[in-house]
């Protein structure tokens, strides 16, 4: 279910499906690195400004699911135009900052995004660019990255699938909203 805020300034509209809390798991496989798989936890909010605030941890899993150090951790923040064209201004625990631009599907709530710049400290490794793909599917959320450095051609290396995150302020407030003949057996929904 796709909530829209009532104090969610009016162009985030069509982002309104990032909103919230998401944690679930992906794989990670670039040339030099570790192979890996990971979990993730990702906040998509927003304060009544022009753009949504992003936040990504993610953490090496070891072959129990259990967490074993951290992966990649992300800063940023999203803003949309009236015509779906998305940026992303994006700051990585690595020493990189990136400015990405795409655009939302027509009629779909996915988006795709290739950097337009990109910012390295001394300390950061060789990273040159990347494209991503988030998609809204089947009430979860979806992503493929894609990077690229002075040594190795544009590939995918991360993806996960994420779940949104239910808390109990949630399930209180979605409670609140019911109607109040609801059937007490629920069976007459389905008739």
């Amino acid at each position: 279910m796709i909530e829209i805020p009532s104090d969610l300034h009016k162009d985030l509209v069509p982002l309104a499906f990032l909103l919230g809390d998401w944690a679930g798991a992906g794989v990670h496989d670039f040339p030099g690195s570790e192979k890996c798989n990971f979990g993730q936890e990702v906040a998509f909010t927003h304060d009544g400004r022009d753009f949504l605030e992003y936040q990504s941890h993610t953490w090496v899993l070891d072959n129990d699911g259990n967490k074993v150090r951290p992966l990649e951790s992300e800063h940023g923040f999203w803003r949309i135009d009236a015509d779906r064209k998305v940026e992303v201004t994006m700051v990585r625990d690595d020493g990189v900052v990136e400015i990405w631009y795409g655009e939302l599907a027509d009629k779909k709530p996915q988006i795709d995004l290739v950097t337009d710049a990109v910012a390295r400290t001394a300390a950061s490794g060789p990273y040159s660019g990347g494209k991503r793909l988030y998609g809204y599917v089947k009430s979860d959320l979806m992503w493929v990255g894609e990077k690229q450095t002075p040594e190795v051609e544009l590939r995918p290396y991360m993806s996960a699938h994420l779940k949104k995150v239910v808390t109990p302020e949630d399930v209180e407030r979605w409670a609140k909203a019911l109607p109040d003949d609801m059937p007490d057996d629920g069976i007459a929904f389905f008739k």
